[in-house]
């Protein structure tokens, strides 16, 4: 876990950064490196997009594995394969370069897949002026291109050599093998040795700003099932009860009214009932039928919740298990949540301060300083299996839109801006020295 002292030594480093300086020589290089191989970064971004890797193409997701094995092997980082057959998933790439033995370590977190499987018609980089179209071009091969192109910037200025950076590049972020246990293990153990977590998925931009973020909501699934006394509907509210529907419906109707609070949605994403209903075992399909006669004898509701902290659920769901309890004449009701879900990723003091670094980046840039995101505004991902043990920032990968569409496009200037963000930020952090114990 976080300490206190790590929490205090970051805010004070953020707040000793000079209101504006200009880029240290070593940090002119980088800039200059990041500028300088634009051309090849971006080529090299769209041999990845050109290569299918849709989360459950296992072949196609280690061929761009081993295309970024290629690219950090060259720079001092040793690599290995770590697979995922037990989850159902290819695998993930884990890459260490060592350092300096008290400078702080970093971890840096892309992905390699894309939500774009092997037989959507979309599969190709298109590129037109400023803009790149193609499957994962923004999420999150853009994402890869900025570490790629700030590590070489590094290299350039010599300030990789001293940097502790390990980086995890998942192979299923965009549909988490399970269990979680096994297809987020290598993610978990590389956090609990880190000092800060940088998570290079796409930049967030609001009316045109650059924006920071600093946290994450959960994603968690629930699931009621309602069973009632079934019967002629002539007898709808006396001996029969009320049946399954009416109960289903007091039940999500009370959801409504109760259990808004701020950072929290609720979503019911599939409910039906009826006097027989089957669900499909990846309960994302009903098979319900019944009659305007009859009462109904069962029904179902399954969604999803999103929480800003680990104490939000705890509450949100005691909530909610409350209401299920308080069942209508003739009818009960369960709800399960499940076991395997996203946790969240809240804000901390450290990682406001890490914020804080970045945005005298910008500074020293010329750059607009980025306001903190409402993490309402961002999905969930992989560095919120993180965040419990290490403070860190979002969204250091390329502004896009579309992403998750057949419209996916990419900022091409915005790698470049982003590298040398990265590059500088790194270097920074890297140079710092270390305030909590290492662990094995």
């Amino acid at each position: 876990m976080r300490t206190i002292s790590h929490v205090i030594t970051g805010l004070a480093a953020a707040s000793a950064s000079p209101a504006m300086a200009a880029p240290s020589p070593a940090e002119q290089r980088m800039i200059a490196n990041v500028d300088a191989e634009q051309t090849r970064t971006v080529d090299m971004l769209a041999k990845w997009v050109d290569t299918n890797s849709g989360t459950l193409n296992l072949p196609g997701v280690e061929r761009v594995g081993q295309m970024l094995r290629a690219e950090l092997e060259p720079l001092g980082f040793e690599v290995r394969w770590s697979p995922m057959i037990a989850a159902h998933r290819a695998g993930h790439i884990i890459a260490r370069h060592r350092g300096s033995k008290n400078g702080k370590r970093l971890l840096l977190i892309a992905h390699l897949d894309t939500v774009f499987e092997a037989d959507s018609p979309f599969q190709h980089w298109v590129r037109d002026g400023d803009q790149g179209h193609g499957p994962g071009a923004g999420d999150d091969k853009g994402g890869m291109a900025v570490i790629i192109a700030a590590l070489r910037a590094m290299t350039a200025a010599g300030t990789l050599k001293s940097a502790n950076i390990n980086v995890v590049l998942t192979g299923d972020e965009e549909d988490a093998g399970d269990p979680l246990a096994i297809s987020r293990r290598d993610l978990i153990y590389e956090g609990r040795k880190a000092d800060v977590a940088l998570d290079f998925e796409g930049l967030a931009q609001l009316d045109g700003k650059d924006m920071g973020s600093i946290a994450r909501r959960s994603v968690g699934s629930w699931t009621v099932t309602v069973t009632g006394k079934s019967g002629h509907s002539s007898g709808v509210g006396g001996n029969s009860g009320f049946g399954a529907n009416f109960e289903l419906a007091r039940i999500i109707d009370r959801f409504r009214r109760e259990l808004p609070e701020p950072s929290l949605t609720f979503n019911v994403g599939l409910m039906g009932g009826g006097e027989r209903l089957k669900v499909d075992p990846g309960r994302i399909r009903l098979d319900t039928n019944g009659k305007t006669n009859i009462i109904a004898a069962t029904a179902f509701a399954r969604g999803d919740m999103r929480a800003l902290s680990q104490e939000q659920i705890v509450r949100v769901q005691a909530k909610m298990r409350a209401i299920v309890a308080e069942p209508l004449a003739g009818a009960a009701a369960t709800i399960s949540f499940d076991p395997d879900s996203y946790p969240p990723m809240s804000p901390t003091a450290g990682s406001r301060a890490i914020l804080a670094q970045l945005n005298a980046v910008n500074r020293d840039l010329g750059l607009a300083e980025m306001g903190e995101l409402d993490p309402k505004k961002r999905g969930a991902g992989d560095i919120s299996f993180v965040a419990q043990d290490v403070d860190g920032l979002i969204g250091l990968g390329p502004a896009s839109s579309g992403d998750h569409t057949p419209g996916e496009t990419v900022d091409i200037p915005s790698i470049a801006k982003q590298a040398k963000r990265a590059a500088i930020l790194m270097s920074r952090i890297a140079a710092q020295r270390r305030d909590r114990p290492a662990r094995p």
